[in-house]
């Protein structure tokens, strides 16, 4: 069959390049893709929320699959789109319908979602311009830190952590009436601050069904020891190693099972990637977050694991049969490191040239804000690549994609130099 992948990102070249092995593949494309998936792949220059241009390239092409990599579609509807359009009804959709996506498009919606199904999350409320002096007396009754999260899509960079009770103040005010995130920030909910260590679980569904995939830890922080600025993410490790069969069972019965059962329950159409960011307070799982569509850079650590055909997968979970596909995992460890224009994720350059691809051995270099450009593969955004390595160990595959590191420059080229340090 012919399939297309919407993104351009290291999510997406990693989907590229698993969806490439699979011989069910007959052409593949990316939209609009990168220099990673133009090897690959056949790169279609349009914009992942131009339905139309969508609709076009998928009707010249004869693709009877489109994989949605980013949220931006799914919360504007791409799925609902090719639903109720004749010419695209019968092309199956991996992504959810709109209504399912507002679990990632609104944290409140994410939030009473969670209250009516008895899923484990902080405590909270939410606020917009009209309550701001609610919202400061609401911070007044929590202690230090306090969490401040716009409700709407913000790129990954809406949640503010922080330990001054007058800066939060402020800090909400800032995003309610001066709108800091822009829309993003006209509600926000505060939450309780819950200490513990973080982990991603990525589950499959068909909507009635469901496959857990391996766990993944990712790191936010541009600096070392998890300091400075969130970023869309510097580096990942796969699989969790405090995550016990103990922990991982609590997790499928207390927070998946209920997801699942619950986007049934409130009629949310579901055919794809949850992914749920997930908190261990004590011995127990705490829901942080929810996405509608895989993690970048988790993605880069968990699809390479999987041994199963990905193209089998997305057909079933496309036909309801999910059930009947068995999930084969390998049993090595994962790791990925990711390489950042410098100055990410404030002001960068881009077009910096890449250098030293072709030595890279043993690992795979899964590209990002990257493309070609007059032969030359160049800089085109603030995270660049991914270097990911399997091993026996994480250590192992860590060591392994940072040797490997060595061989790779461009200008200003940055890199956390301590994934997995706190494992």
């Amino acid at each position: 069959m012919n399939i297309l992948v919407l993104g351009s990102g290291g999510r997406e070249h990693t989907f590229a390049w698993k969806i490439a092995q699979s011989n069910q593949c007959t052409n593949l494309y990316v939209a609009p893709g990168n220099s990673g998936t133009s090897a690959i792949a056949t790169n279609l220059d349009l914009s992942v929320t131009d339905f139309k241009a969508i609709k076009d390239a998928v009707i010249a092409n004869d693709i009877e699959l489109v994989v949605v990599g980013p949220e931006d579609p799914l919360v504007q509807g791409v799925h609902d789109f090719f639903l109720e359009d004749e010419a695209l009804k019968n092309v199956a959709v991996i992504g959810p319908q709109k209504a399912a996506a507002e679990l990632e498009g609104s944290k409140e919606f994410a939030k009473e979602f969670m209250s009516r199904h008895n899923i484990p999350t902080a405590a909270y409320q939410s606020f917009t311009k009209d309550n701001v002096e609610e919202g400061h007396k609401f911070l007044e009754t929590l202690n230090a830190p306090y969490v401040l999260k716009a409700d709407g899509l913000a790129a990954g960079k809406g949640v503010l952590i922080l330990n001054d009770l007058d800066e939060a103040k402020t800090e909400l005010s800032n995003m309610l009436v001066n709108a800091k995130f822009g829309n993003a920030s006209a509600k926000v909910v505060i939450e309780e601050f819950l200490d513990g260590i973080e982990l991603s679980c990525f589950v499959l569904t068909d909507g009635k069904d469901y496959k857990i995939l391996p766990t993944a830890k990712d790191y936010k922080r541009i600096g070392e020891g998890d300091t400075g600025l969130n970023t869309g993410g510097m580096g990942a490790v796969s699989p969790v190693p405090f995550a016990t069969d103990d922990f991982l069972s609590k997790i499928e019965n207390q927070i998946v099972k209920p997801t699942v059962e619950g986007l049934q329950k409130d009629n949310l159409p579901y055919v794809g990637f949850i992914f749920i960011g997930l908190i261990k307070v004590g011995d127990d799982p705490k829901v942080i977050e929810y996405n509608v569509r895989m993690g970048d850079p988790e993605t880069e650590v968990v699809l390479p694991r999987l041994k199963t055909d990905l193209v089998t997968i997305f057909k079933a979970m496309a036909k309801g049969t999910l059930a009947d596909v068995a999930i084969d995992i390998d049993e090595r460890a994962a790791t990925t490191i990711m390489l950042v224009s410098g100055g990410y994720p404030e002001a960068y350059e881009k077009g910096k040239e890449i250098t030293g691809l072709e030595k890279i051995e043993d690992s795979i270099v899964f590209h990002a804000g990257a493309k070609d450009t007059d032969g030359k593969v160049v800089t085109s955004g603030g995270r660049v690549m991914a270097v990911t390595s399997y091993g026996d160990t994480y250590q192992e595959a860590i060591k392994k994609s940072y040797q490997n590191i060595e061989n790779l420059h461009f200008d200003k080229m940055y890199y956390r130099k301590d994934i997995g340090f706190d494992l």
